[in-house]
């Protein structure tokens, strides 16, 4: 199930990438327009300007924008920003790979072979779509 954190980092983004200046917002504005607690969507930009997605501005006129164009910003991107790896377990993970302890064989694992088609079928998703897609 998707995170709250990143529904609302979607949220925020769409909001961001629908306007038709790139001027900082204040997270209050935000927040209100969105429908999201604003204290915990300080904390969400805070991860989204980290990872180069935003840019903050302090003071008069401050506030959160996007630095990249929404058709530069991929899905893949901000899935793996906001809710970490896209694989549901660490075996078929193509970033974060781990072996599963009490898997003797990947290769006749039924549940790996499962989880390689889920996975697989969600970066096809994200890997076509861009922040410009969500606010079409």
């Amino acid at each position: 199930m998707l995170s709250k954190k990143t529904k609302y980092g979607l949220k925020a983004l769409s909001f961001l990438a629908s306007l038709e200046d790139r001027q900082p917002v204040q997270i209050a504005e935000i927040a209100k327009h969105e429908n999201i607690s604003q204290k915990f969507l300080e904390s969400i930009l805070l991860t989204l300007r980290k990872s180069g997605l935003l840019g903050s501005k302090k003071g008069k006129g401050g506030g959160y924008y996007l630095i990249k164009d929404p058709k530069d910003i991929l899905m893949t991107d901000v899935m793996r920003i906001l809710e970490g790896p896209i694989a549901l377990v660490p075996c078929v993970s193509l970033n974060f790979y781990e072996k599963c302890e009490d898997c003797p064989d990947e290769a006749s694992c039924a549940v790996h072979k499962l989880m390689l088609q889920v996975r697989d079928s969600a970066l096809t998703v994200y890997r076509h779509n861009t922040l410009a897609d969500l606010i079409k």
